[in-house]
Order: structure tokens, then C-alpha cells, then sequence
């Protein structure tokens, strides 16, 4: 999962269970399609993503959490496998864009929370701010999603963040990525950019 990044030393990466639009929304990024596996889980490697001139590189991590005909074990080596990556180049890494599915992420974190659990979503937030990465939850599918901001101050509630959502535009940004509607999402990852003095890398993010 190592071997295959490019030499970048600035990094953004978008990390996230199965089937949340990851993919799609590294399209949106790129304008670049990338090869997923026919069904969740069979994803193994990183996508990176990375231009010439800049010393710059986009990674979308593996999916992780229940996927259909994945053994349990294998479930668990591939987030081991996504934290030791984000760990071993916390560094470099600029964001950590968690991207959910707005239509089910409650009801999965509610599924998952109890005395002995912690659900990946919100382990996964709380693990890039404790290795010092500024995460963004990119809220995807929120087409589909009648009661929007509920939902979101349902969501920034589970994560630990004082609702309303809306003074947490640098950390929670709604999004619909397959109908390209991200311009949150970059205004977000822009706002740590810029704290990170790296206004230069707005190119790839950009808004409007």
C-alpha cells in the first residue's frame, strides 16, 4: 500500500467506508476516472493522483467497514493498513477529507455506537485530529437527502462538534460529487491550505 506513492511531499487524501462516492468524487477532483473494483472491498491500493509541476499529490485510500463476500479479517487489514498510511505520513498530509454517505451515515454511526464500539466514521475523525491532520467530512449524496440541516447538525453532534453545522464550514461540507456540486468541500480543504501557507495548491481545489 506503500510502494506505489508518488514522491510528493504535500498530500491531501480522501479516506471513507465503501461505497460512499470516494471514487467519484476523486473524479471531480481530477477530471480523471479511476479504476474501482466491480464490487466494494476488492479496491486494495491507494489511487494517487499526482501533477507534474506541483509537489502535490491526491490520494483516495481504500474503502473500508462491511463490505458483501469480504472476509472480517481482510475487512480489518485494509483499515490497519489505511491508519499505518495516514500515520506514516501524517506530515505530509495537508487534509483528511472523511467522506460519508449523507443518506445513511446516522443510522450506520447508531448502529455501530455502543459501551464496546466506536464506529470507523467517527474513530476515523477523531484519529486525523489526534495525528495533527485537519479533517473535512465531505457529506456526499445529499441529493437525496430531504432533511438537510438536521441531518448535518445530527451528524456534527455524533462527531463531537456543537451544532448548528453551519459554523463548522471548514470541517463539514455537504456535497452531491456525481453531480459535481463539491465547491464546500473545496472551500473547506482551501481554508486549511491557506492556514498551512499553501494558497499555491488552490488551483486544485477550486470554487465557483
Amino acid at each position: 500500500m506503500f510502494e506505489t506513492r508518488p514522491d510528493r511531499d504535500s498530500e491531501v487524501v480522501l479516506l471513507g467506508r465503501s461505497n460512499v462516492g470516494k471514487s467519484t468524487l476523486m473524479r471531480e477532483l481530477t477530471g480523471h476516472t479511476f479504476d474501482t473494483g466491480q464490487r466494494p472491498g476488492v479496491t486494495r491500493e491507494p489511487n494517487h493522483y499526482d501533477w507534474t509541476s506541483q509537489d502535490f499529490v491526491l490520494t483516495d485510500l481504500p474503502g473500508f467497514g462491511y463490505m458483501e463476500g469480504v472476509p472480517d479479517d481482510a475487512r480489518e487489514e485494509i483499515k490497519t493498513d489505511v491508519i499505518r498510511y495516514v500515520e506514516e505520513y501524517a506530515e505530509n498530509i495537508l487534509v483528511g477529507v472523511l467522506v460519508v454517505d449523507g443518506k445513511s451515515v446516522i443510522d450506520i454511526i447508531d448502529r455501530h455506537s455502543g459501551p464496546d464500539e466506536i464506529p470507523h466514521d467517527v474513530e476515523l475523525f477523531h484519529f486525523l485530529r489526534d495525528v495533527g491532520i485537519p479533517p473535512v467530512v465531505a457529506v456526499n449524496k445529499m441529493d437525496k437527502v430531504d432533511d438537510r440541516d438536521d441531518r448535518l447538525n445530527d451528524l456534527c453532534d455524533r462527531l463531537g462538534l456543537h451544532p448548528p453545522w453551519k459554523q463548522w464550514q471548514d470541517t463539514i461540507a455537504p456535497i452531491t460529487a456525481k453531480r459535481g456540486s463539491i465547491d464546500s468541500l473545496n472551500e473547506a480543504v482551501r481554508t486549511h491550505l491557506h492556514e498551512a501557507e499553501r494558497d499555491d495548491l488552490f488551483q486544485f481545489f477550486p470554487v465557483g
